[in-house]
């Protein structure tokens, strides 16, 4: 039996690595845009991450699956991995000197059951101008990241505050995880790093 981490996300990966649990990274083949928002951001990220393990289940009938999904949501809206860099910058902008919320919804799976938990993060984001989100675009790669930015890092500078979970905004919830692997028997504390 294998954990396979269903996740094309390097972030996500890195999270995992800090602790000595073996585990394989497959990209789900799951199309995000069919799984419609139906105006709660709790089920709708338990949906997505729902939906990227059943798309690799029937390829690793027998393992242990991993998958989360993670948005940024404000107000009724959901801000997604942005399709350009316009709309990223349409982000930021609409992001900047307010709160909003990151959502991850975990999934961990084996044969036999299925558990699904998700966090929430406040974030509140510096105000910023024009100029500053233009030279964040272009420092900061962030075209795969839900809402347009990253926590970790230099990307750090548009954050004033943070409530919450750090490695939820960074998209794998530490302590979600593990208490979702407990449910199928893997203890996280014994894979501990030195």
């Amino acid at each position: 039996m294998k954990i396979i981490l269903g996740s094309q996300s390097p972030r996500r990966k890195e999270i995992l690595n800090f602790f000595s649990l073996p585990f394989e990274q497959v990209s789900p083949v799951f199309d995000e845009e069919t799984v419609p928002f139906g105006g709660n951001p709790e089920h709708y990220v338990l949906s997505l991450s729902a939906g990227k393990t059943k798309s690799l289940r029937y390829q690793f009938p027998k393992d242990i699956l991993i998958s989360a999904d993670t948005i940024v949501y404000k107000e009724g809206k959901v801000f997604g991995k942005p399709r350009s860099k316009e709309e990223a910058f349409q982000n930021l902008r609409e992001l900047a000197g307010h709160w909003h919320s990151v959502y991850t919804g975990v999934n961990v799976s084996n044969e036999n059951q299925e558990i699904q938990q998700f966090e929430e993060t406040k974030v509140l984001f510096n105000s910023l101008t024009d100029d500053e989100i233009h030279q964040y675009q272009e420092k900061i790669h962030c075209a795969d990241k839900a809402g347009g930015y990253m926590v970790q890092g230099a990307g750090s500078l548009i954050i004033k505050k943070l409530e919450g979970c750090y490695y939820n905004v960074m998209g794998l919830p530490i302590n979600t995880l593990r208490l979702c692997l407990s449910e199928i028997g893997i203890d996280l504390w014994k894979y501990l790093k030195d």
